[in-house]
């Protein structure tokens, strides 16, 4: 089995029971890998091959050309071929750059993707900003406010800070460019085989209004923060295994 941990390491090791067709990790906009390492401590990466990947811009070097939900798509895909991975477990806004024709991803367990285009409360806000760096600016100094509050929010601000100003910029703008033409949610949900976890707590009506009338496959993490596998992994790591298991 193959573990690709936070910051760079490696670790191989065999388990009895591992599949065979490992699991990606994709963290959500202008964040990384840093988020899921909670996960490697839980059995799920005992039983399950765990790859961690940062995005191109967002803890990998960014893209040549621009950054968007396309983009990334195509980069994702790749990354799933080049591993023999079928199915990613995606956050926010990543969510939605799993869908792909003819990708070999067929699973995506979305912690709270973007379902319409309320969801996009932080990457959308970059449209309003007529430079990167003006925006990374703004929302750093947004961020650092909201850590006075919500302490869990500090990694997440750390970061972004560590973030490509261009590729943070192009991607939040084409968010909300993407939400505006089509709803987020219908596009999740005829990507792939989609497990949807989320606290209703953290959503805004419309998504759950969303949820409401456009049921899909959904798991109900109470107490959790928008960073489920920061502030409840083993929790999150039960969940996930459920669903895989349910397959």
């Amino acid at each position: 089995m193959r573990q690709v941990l936070p910051e760079g390491l490696t670790k191989s090791a065999d388990h009895e029971g591992g599949t065979s067709s490992p699991i990606l990790l994709i963290a959500g906009f202008g964040d990384n890998v840093s988020m899921y390492a909670p996960l490697f401590a839980t059995p799920l990466a005992q039983t399950h091959s765990l790859i961690a990947l940062d995005l191109p811009g967002f803890g990998a070097p960014a893209l040549e050309g621009t950054t968007s939900l396309s983009s990334l798509a195509i980069w994702l895909a790749d990354m799933a071929s080049d591993f023999g991975a079928h199915t990613v477990v995606a956050h926010s806004v990543a969510s939605i750059a799993a869908e792909r024709p003819g990708s070999p991803i067929s699973r995506i367990i979305s912690l709270e993707g973007n379902l319409t285009a309320e969801d996009a409360y932080f990457s959308g806000t970059a449209a309003d900003f007529e430079t990167p760096e003006a925006f990374r600016d703004a929302f750093l100094e947004r961020l650092t406010e909201m850590v006075k509050t919500e302490p869990v929010i500090a990694r997440y601000r750390e970061a972004v800070s560590k973030a490509d100003p261009l590729a943070l910029w192009q991607l939040g703008t084409d968010a909300r460019a993407f939400s505006e033409r089509q709803v987020p949610g219908e596009i999740l949900a005829r990507s792939a085989h989609v497990t949807y976890i989320y606290n209703p707590e953290n959503c805004p009506e419309a998504s759950l209004r969303w949820l409401a009338e456009n049921p899909m496959e959904c798991v109900v993490l109470d107490q959790a923060s928008h960073w489920s596998s920061v502030d409840q992994p083993g929790l999150l790591a039960e969940q996930i295994a459920v669903a895989l298991a349910s397959e």
